[in-house]
């Protein structure tokens, strides 16, 4: 059993910021990234959203610096009709939620699906065949077991299977710092 023990921060980082210990915690409880892939089977409700879309953008060119109440009304029956059929996709739509795993976990995981000799030799630093599934389960919030993660990613289309992968793999590639301009 491994036992962390916090240190105390330097006293001259302590001098240089006094809020350091704030600083500290803020750093610590940080959450990981989460990403989410939306999949949506209905396409008439897709296209209802990108036609109320293309209304609401054809009715802001239209009424652009009109301040008439007639301009104001048709701007509002847009923006409504858009929000509707957005809430009609949202409806249909199935959303799959995937966090970032901490760094030990994911180098964990590609130990354990070391690639193979042809895979090695073309630079992989994972098996791309039994690495997939198991990061796509492994970082999934919504419970999707690695067989389940199999099953979508051998027999979804191409696109859909990549774009599951992606979901998972770029969550773990996510980066939220500024490293400013020095």
């Amino acid at each position: 059993m491994t036992t962390t023990t916090q240190q105390q921060p330097p006293a001259n980082a302590v001098a240089k910021d006094a809020h350091w210990a704030s600083t500290l915690e803020r750093l610590r409880s940080r959450q990981r990234p989460t990403a989410t892939l939306r999949i949506c089977d209905d396409q008439a409700a897709k296209d209802a959203l990108a036609l109320a879309q293309y209304e609401q953008r054809t009715t802001v060119r239209t009424h652009e610096g009109d301040t008439s109440p007639e301009a104001k009304k048709a701007l509002k029956t847009a923006d409504t009709a858009v929000a509707k059929a957005q809430q009609a996709v949202d409806d249909a739509s199935i959303v799959l939620t995937f966090r970032a795993l901490e760094r030990t976990t994911l180098d964990a995981l590609k130990r354990e699906h070391k690639p193979t000799e042809e895979q090695a030799e073309d630079g992989y630093e994972f098996n791309v065949d039994t690495f997939g599934p198991a990061l796509v389960s492994a970082a999934n919030t919504d419970g999707m077991t690695e067989d389940q993660a199999r099953e979508f990613l051998e027999t979804w289309a191409d696109a859909e299977a990549g774009a599951l992968f992606q979901a998972a793999w770029g969550v773990q590639l996510e980066s939220r710092l500024d490293l400013g301009k020095g």
